[in-house]
């Protein structure tokens, strides 16, 4: 973790904020001599100051330590490369088409990866009218149900939240071929193709 890294990228943050030196100085009650050493590479913020600049400057901690904001790659956003992530505490769900870090009741997730789903595991589609009507034997409750299930074509995504104890019936517009995505909160996350 070189002085420098971490003194430029400080300066570059605190440019893009629109502050001088002596502004940041007097929101972290410490000098402005202090910023301009830290800036010109002749010494590290404090430990006690890290988590006060990620919070002023909206950067993560370990990129702040790392002194880099490399960004990602631009993605192409197929609806049907989106990740999934969910939390293992409190089963919050969350997506992306990107490579971003997500956490969680202060835990970082890592995406999940999907599996094809096995013969015994599919989901039964028929069509209703102008809908597909999904449904499954999956047990439903608390200890073992599917949190949630989706469907993703190239440009879009539809997501359909379950909940314990409920049936699982649903019906999703038909629109093309796609992947159909569900999270079994044992078996973790499947799919199936239409």
């Amino acid at each position: 973790m070189p002085d420098s890294n971490i003194g430029t990228l400080i300066r570059m943050l605190r440019s893009e904020h629109g502050m001088t030196q002596k502004q940041l100085s007097d929101k972290m009650h410490i000098s402005d001599k202090t910023v301009s050493k830290w800036e010109r590479g002749k010494g590290l913020p404090d430990i006690t100051l890290i988590s006060e600049l990620s919070r002023l400057f909206g950067v993560d901690i370990q990129n702040l330590l790392n002194g880099d904001l490399t960004p990602n790659d631009i993605t192409g956003g197929n609806m049907k490369q989106i990740k999934y992530y969910v939390c293992p505490t409190c089963k919050s769900i969350s997506f992306s088409t990107g490579d971003p870090e997500i956490s969680c009741c202060k835990r970082k997730l890592t995406a999940l990866e999907p599996k094809k789903a096995e013969e015994g595991e599919k989901l039964s589609v028929s069509v209703n009218e102008e809908d597909w009507f999904i449904t499954s034997a999956h047990p439903m409750n608390k200890e073992y149900y599917i949190s949630f299930l989706a469907f993703a074509s190239g440009d879009r995504i539809s997501v359909i939240k379950q909940y314990p104890e409920w049936d699982f019936n649903v019906r999703i517009p038909r629109r093309g071929h796609g992947m159909l995505i569900w999270y079994s909160t044992k078996h973790g996350l499947l799919y199936q193709l239409l």
